[in-house]
């Protein structure tokens, strides 16, 4: 790593924090230099002493980033994505959930293209989407995404009104439809079918199934596309976010390799 890189950060939650934390300990040669949290004496109080506070998307034009990440939902791509694409060369997009939109995407790449600008979209809390998303150059026949958590992350979901998840006692599969809708119905939980959806043959061929299992110790994604290029199997089993059981830890983790990735010689 040769370079510093100017960094601001949307959203200084469960997951941004935590990568803040990791790029520190690995001293990975980036400046901090702006975030965008909620304007309460609480949130301001997490953020890294001597890095500035926004609070609205014009700041980023002062700042001039190198690179901006965000990681806090639909509502704050929405307002800061377009200045961020203005004042940086590139911007992370971690709430892929957002792209169930399907104007979001082309409007946000004109902007980007208008500004010279790049959009990053991290793998998140699955792997393997470079193979996936090579094995689309050829006909891709179809994609199933599974995505198996415990109980306790699906609740202040929909599925609380499917299950009763305090009681449940085996494996249930309680959401069995598309990419789209999975994502719309419960964008934290399900988030990486987007991903997967890009990559491969879109929101409304992928397959999705959303399991709720009291067996389950991790977050787990299952992932079999087939094609003109064989047939893959892609299985992880992820610890959660020790702050957010929703949350894989994988999902920080992909942000950080992203964010090195843009100070690296070499890149994987």
């Amino acid at each position: 790593m040769t370079k510093t890189a100017r960094v601001a950060f949307i959203g200084w939650g469960a997951i941004n924090t935590r990568v803040g934390a990791l790029l520190a300990q690995r001293k990975t040669p980036i400046e901090i230099v702006g975030v965008a949290t909620l304007d309460t004496p609480e949130a301001r109080a997490l953020i890294p002493a001597g890095v500035a506070f926004l609070g609205e998307p014009d700041q980023l034009t002062k700042l001039k980033p190198d690179l901006v990440v965000e990681a806090a939902g639909r509502a704050a791509i929405d307002r800061w994505a377009p200045a961020a694409l203005a004042a940086a060369p590139a911007m992370i997009i971690a709430s892929t959930s957002a792209f169930t939109d399907d104007a979001l995407l082309p409007r946000l790449t004109a902007i980007a293209e208008q500004h010279g600008s790049r959009i990053l979209i991290p793998s998140g809390a699955i792997g393997g989407i470079d193979a996936l998303a090579g094995a689309a150059v050829l006909q891709l026949d179809d994609v199933l995404h599974q995505i198996v958590k415990p109980p306790v992350a699906w609740k202040n979901t929909p599925a609380e009104k499917l299950l009763d998840l305090d009681a449940l006692r085996e494996r249930t599969v309680f959401f069995s439809g598309t990419a789209r809708v999975a994502a719309s119905q419960y964008p934290q939980n399900a988030n990486a079918t987007v991903v997967t959806s890009l990559a491969g043959i879109g929101l409304e061929k992928t397959r999705v199934e959303l399991v709720a299992d009291p067996a389950a110790k991790t977050n787990g994604h299952r992932i079999v596309a087939s094609g003109a290029f064989g047939r893959m199997v892609m299985e992880l089993q992820n610890n959660a976010l020790a702050t957010n059981p929703k949350s894989s830890e994988l999902t920080a983790l992909s942000l950080v390799r992203l964010i090195e990735n843009q100070v690296r010689t070499v890149v994987i």
